[in-house]
């Protein structure tokens, strides 16, 4: 009789378990994979499944968090005046402008987001880490006025230990220096890492989804931008965060292979104005906001003659749509020629994957290249099953061999590039904070073609025999983790 009464008890609790994931699931709208992962870990795992849940499967529009973007677009104004000025006097155009090439991503991305296209603009590209922050260094060490820093992983390691210090001797001077950073993405560093740093009169923040997780449960979402905006003239955006792994001088990744950009000009109002917006959203409510100020905005210092097109596009779970990822597609479905992407994780949503699909089925020339080694093996595993399946629609896969491919680059018909943070993956389509640069400009586009190339001799091109060689066991994994990726 008892064992009755247990039988009918378990049954109880699976019946009530799985009416309740089915109401929690389906409460709000998301996507339907996304749906049926988080079907599948409450169904699976009672009562633990809604712990997983209420810390990574809530929304969070409900939050203050929509104060990023619905403060002041000041750089608008500044830019609005740029435009102003250099329609009075003569214009040197680029002959490698594509603007009329890309006119439609341009004008999506400006009406879904209020990007305007930038044009006074210079950009130099990095794909070394030591490099790059070399040279960040040294316009940090000229800075005058003001330094800002915004990213996703400042961890404490030899590199973070120098950039900081940089930090704080440039407060010491009197600056306005201040760091935006994810505490989760930063790993063991912990507030008082930057004591040193407060005391010489230097600001930091974690951005505002490290705050208050246990009651707002927003451990799922993080800030991914890695940006640094110097006087306000000088930005840099791309996929280097601060570790020593980012400079390579780890040994379990082996050479750590990424792509930053600096860009002098007006695309730097726009980087300004994304760390105004983050900062302030950061800030306690008893804390004073940052003035969009026109010292922080100097429009008037940008040469003219530059006319290299940029858009800066951010993007987050602040927008009610994914405006990156959207924008990403339809430059894939209206690319004539070629597509190459490369990306450290590969696990596109339905509309991403039918999109390169339909690109690689109409003649069009698509790579993705990817790392040939995990840093979170679950994602790797699922990368490893798109790859494998994406192989059979003729796109060619490239599995970089030298160390970790990070890089977060692509080009487009050899005319327009992009560098960022955003990976192709369900978390930077829609939990991550992201930010991309956008550049319309067919020389830019070779160089980062040039520099695809010398790591594809690096690589090695996924075939048929490689992945029937991959054996049942790995295929078994790859399949799981494929089923789990719209919630990892």
């Amino acid at each position: 009789m008892i064992d009755i009464w247990i039988i009918w008890l378990i049954l109880i609790i699976l019946l009530v378990n799985t009416i309740s994931a089915l109401i929690t699931v389906f409460h709000r709208p998301r996507n339907i994979v996304t749906t049926w992962a988080w079907i599948l870990v409450l169904v699976l795992l009672p009562i633990v499944g809604f712990l997983i849940y209420a810390f990574l499967g809530r929304g969070i529009a409900q939050e203050k968090i929509f104060n990023i973007s619905r403060q002041e677009h000041y750089s608008l104004s500044q830019l609005k005046k740029m435009a102003i000025a250099a329609q009075k006097r003569p214009q040197n155009a680029s002959r490698y402008d594509e603007t009329r090439y890309a006119d439609h991503i341009i004008r999506f991305f400006n009406e879904t987001e209020e990007a305007p296209l930038t044009r006074h603009n210079e950009i130099e590209l990095f794909f070394d880490g030591q490099e790059k922050f070399k040279n960040m260094f040294e316009d940090i060490k000229k800075a005058k006025e003001t330094v800002h820093v915004e990213y996703y992983a400042f961890i404490k390691s030899n590199i973070g230990d120098q950039f900081l210090d940089l930090l704080t001797q440039k407060a010491k001077e009197g600056l306005e220096v201040r760091i935006l950073y994810d505490p989760w993405g930063s790993g063991g560093t912990k507030p008082k890492y930057f004591k040193k740093f407060q005391a010489a009169g230097g600001e930091v923040l974690p951005f505002i989804t490290s705050k208050n997780v246990i009651a707002k449960t927003r451990l799922n979402y993080h800030l991914h931008r890695k940006i640094v905006v110097v006087d306000g003239t000088i930005g840099w955006i791309g996929g280097f965060n601060v570790g020593d792994q980012y400079v390579n001088t780890t040994e379990k990744f082996g050479y750590w292979r990424d792509t930053h950009s600096r860009i002098f000009g007006a695309a730097t109002l726009l980087l300004q104005e994304r760390f105004f917006r983050d900062w302030n959203a950061s800030l306690d409510r008893s804390a004073e906001p940052l003035e969009f100020l026109e010292k922080y905005f100097p429009s008037d210092k940008f040469n003219t003659d530059a006319n290299l097109p940029i858009q800066i596009i951010s993007d987050g779970p602040d927008n009610r749509e994914e405006i990156l990822k959207d924008g990403f597609i339809d430059m894939i479905v209206s690319a004539k020629k070629s597509v190459w992407i490369q990306s450290p994780y590969l696990v596109p949503d339905d509309a991403m994957f039918t999109a390169l699909t339909i690109a690689a089925r109409s003649g069009v020339d698509v790579r993705i290249m990817i790392p040939c080694m995990p840093d979170h093996p679950f994602i790797y595993r699922a990368t490893q099953y798109y790859a494998n399946l994406l192989t059979t629609y003729g796109i060619k896969i490239y599995s970089y061999q030298k160390g970790f491919l990070h890089a977060k680059t692509s080009v487009f018909d050899d005319k327009i590039c992009s560098v960022g943070s955003m990976n192709h993956d369900f978390r930077s389509y829609s939990l991550n904070f992201e930010a991309n640069a956008f550049i319309y400009d067919a020389k830019v586009a070779h160089q980062i073609t040039r520099s695809i190339k010398k790591d594809m001799d690096d690589s090695i091109l996924l075939t048929p025999e490689i992945i029937k060689e991959q054996g049942m066991w790995l295929h078994f994994k790859q399949r799981f983790s494929r089923l789990l990726s719209p919630i990892l």
